[in-house]
């Protein structure tokens, strides 16, 4: 007797739907662990996270790479002081800008005439240009790429989750109430997707008294640890308000900013 077919689940099915959205990578790409920064609205320093956690993982000796999906609102070239793309490679494949330290860069900033010029596309089309950041950029190696996602929960990071084989997540936030409510959200378009929380991370979280050296919770004092604790979910780190941040990043260093809050996110990352 035939042996017989296993039905299939409703788990099943949602899974063999997400794998068909998938976008494969260009050839000579080989990317071992992708991992989105997202935050449920804008102006949490997602972008400051993402390149924060490309260069400590820069310098432990992994290749990285940065996916830039904020396409409205591109920063990280800026930040790394990254040239415009000239080039693309013998299949027709976008070759992404490579900054001082060997961090791979993919924006729309690099393909624009001036940096300052305006993206007014409607959704399906920056969802089409993520994908093909992706599919159609000849990254070659990345042990670590990180995608900076715009804020909320809309079609790009819906476009994220859905094409890219994503690995985790990293949830920025920042200490004001109003925020934890947002998070929220991301928290919960991460569990609908099936796409596992990584950790959080606070900006802004506080800073250091000039004359004193105490902190000062601009923001008031965090409850980041409370409501991880709620969620069972780690601090990754908590990012104080440093002047120094801007100068680099104005600059186009932030390679050049080596923190020591980010241990605890380097180490859970290796263990991914």
């Amino acid at each position: 007797m035939a042996e017989e077919k296993k039905k299939k689940t409703p788990e099943d099915f949602k899974r063999e739907s997400m794998e068909s959205f998938r976008v494969k990578p260009a050839e000579g790409t080989n990317i071992k662990k992708i991992i989105g920064v997202v935050s449920g609205k804008g102006g949490v320093g997602k972008s400051l996270v993402t390149g924060l956690s490309a260069c400590a993982m820069n310098r432990k000796g992994y290749k990285t790479g940065v996916l830039d999906a904020d396409i409205t609102g591109p920063s990280i070239p800026k930040m790394f002081g990254a040239d415009p793309l000239r080039y693309a490679d013998e299949n027709g494949n976008m070759i992404p800008a490579v900054s001082e330290n060997g961090i791979k860069l993919m924006s729309v900033n690099l393909l624009m005439e001036n940096d300052t010029d305006p993206v007014i596309w409607r959704g399906p089309v920056i969802a089409g240009v993520v994908k093909q950041f992706y599919g159609e950029t000849n990254w070659g190696d990345i042990d670590y790429m990180f995608v900076d996602m715009p804020p909320g929960t809309g079609d790009v990071p819906l476009t994220v989750f859905q094409s890219l084989p994503v690995d985790g997540i990293i949830v920025v936030s920042t200490p004001q109430e109003l925020v934890s409510m947002i998070v929220e959200k991301a928290v919960n378009m991460a569990a609908l997707m099936n796409v596992p929380i990584i950790g959080l991370v606070e900006n802004m979280s506080y800073m250091n008294c000039p004359h004193c050296n105490k902190p000062i919770y601009v923001f008031g004092e965090s409850k980041l640890d409370t409501y991880a604790a709620n969620k069972g979910m780690d601090v990754l780190a908590k990012i104080p308000l440093d002047p120094e941040f801007s100068k680099k990043c104005d600059a186009g260093k932030i390679e050049e900013y080596e923190p020591d809050f980010l241990d605890s996110l380097v180490y859970r990352l290796e263990q991914i």
